[in-house]
């Protein structure tokens, strides 16, 4: 099988990495952030192998909910976790606006410091999917920076807040 696609968000911030790493693993910090122009409500963050982070996000009367099973935390270096769309019971679920967006993203985020200066960067891939996930992932690849850029904008004011 060829090489899966795989996309990649990298951004610095003017912040120590054990803040970076406190915004992507506080559940009183995360919503503030995670998924702009929507409210985000984190119903779980259990940070370790294993554990759940179960968010929903709604907007204009609809809610989407995401079910994030933590393979790997290494505070305040890597998280790596499985990342799907569910169902109100946390179940896995196609995605109901994309029918071929992978049901299962592997996701892992690095922090590395520098100067007082923190380099994150996240791959997102598609899990165990099949070709038409694959494609429909590979597809939507320019279009991710939209999203993630938006929630990043929101996370250097929070972290410039937080050292103010």
């Amino acid at each position: 099988m060829s090489e899966l696609p795989t996309y990649v968000l990298e951004r610095e911030f003017d912040a120590p990495r054990e803040l970076v790493w406190k915004t992507w693993t506080d559940p009183e910090l995360l919503p503030r952030w995670y998924g702009p122009n929507v409210e985000t409500i984190v119903h779980r963050l259990d940070l370790k192998p294993g554990g759940l982070w179960l968010g929903e996000m709604k907007w204009d009367g609809n809610s989407n909910y995401q079910r994030v099973e933590y393979s790997e935390v290494t505070p305040p270096e890597r998280l790596v976790w499985l990342h799907a769309v569910s169902d109100v019971n946390w179940n896995i679920i196609a995605n109901p606006m994309m029918a071929d967006w992978p049901r299962v993203l592997l996701t892992t985020v690095t922090f590395e410091e520098e100067g007082g200066r923190t380099r994150l960067r996240l791959t997102w891939v598609p899990h165990e999917a099949t070709e038409a996930e694959i494609a429909c992932f590979a597809a939507a690849m320019g279009g991710m920076d939209k999203g993630w850029g938006a929630g990043m904008e929101l996370l250097t004011e929070l972290l410039a807040e937080l050292q103010a």
